[in-house]
């Protein structure tokens, strides 16, 4: 996967490039939000993911995000010191996919950046693979959002569906409560995990089958795929 990374340290830049380099990534730094808006030139100019650091010597980094939101659809992770509930929000609000506040375990920031791949691939229609998941008497239309049991379609929110189609990609695959929110919500805002309880219980009401999703204590929670 190409990556853009900006940020203006040239010393931070070079050890996070090598670190990604050595998972695969082909990393171009940009040193300034300038550089970062013309290598995106043209629409996305093939990059997977923006690594952003929002302290830019040209720019403020919520307005490069803002117009890089504007110039392509490309993923965009914003890299900061800053831990505040509102300046995540604004992030979020100004098109950003996902937020890591420095210091980050390194280990966290590749999981974000697959998080928000793989989420880019899903919603491409152009995406190949199966495009009907089926569970037993579950069957999850991932084209047209449509769930049904027993050849009943069962009425989901958006955000249902999101959580649905996430744990059913991977049956038996424990999801830890951080990776569903970012994968899902697109946040990493803490104040969502009530908000993650209430829609799996809300699933389990709605599918009749109160054992398809099993919470899995202090980690996060799993499919537990049906007899067929």
């Amino acid at each position: 996967m190409r990556l853009l990374l900006v940020e203006d340290d040239n010393h931070v830049a070079a050890a996070l490039s090598a670190v990604l380099a050595r998972h695969g990534f082909d990393v171009t730094h940009a040193r300034s939000g300038e550089e970062a808006l013309q290598a995106l030139v043209p629409e996305g100019n093939g990059f997977g993911v923006v690594l952003l650091d929002l302290g830019l010597p040209d720019q403020d980094g919520y307005e490069v995000c803002g117009k890089i939101r504007k110039r392509t659809s490309t993923p965009v992770i914003m890299v900061t010191a800053r831990s505040d509930v509102r300046s995540r929000i604004h992030g979020l609000n100004l098109g950003a996919d996902d937020y890591v506040v420095k210091p980050y375990d390194t280990g966290e920031l590749l999981a974000r950046i697959h998080a928000v791949s793989r989420r880019t691939v899903q919603e491409d229609p152009g995406t190949g693979g199966d495009s009907v998941l089926r569970l037993g008497a579950v069957h999850i239309e991932l084209p047209t959002r449509q769930v049904s049991v027993d050849g009943s379609v069962v009425q989901l929110t958006r955000k249902e569906f999101d959580l649905l189609a996430l744990l059913a990609q991977r049956p038996g695959v424990v999801f830890r409560r951080e990776q569903i929110i970012s994968e899902v919500w697109r946040t990493s805002w803490e104040g969502t995990g009530r908000t993650l309880e209430v829609h799996v219980a809300s699933l389990r009401a709605k599918l009749r089958m109160p054992a398809l999703i099993e919470t899995v204590r202090g980690v996060g929670y799993r499919l537990v795929a049906p007899a067929a």
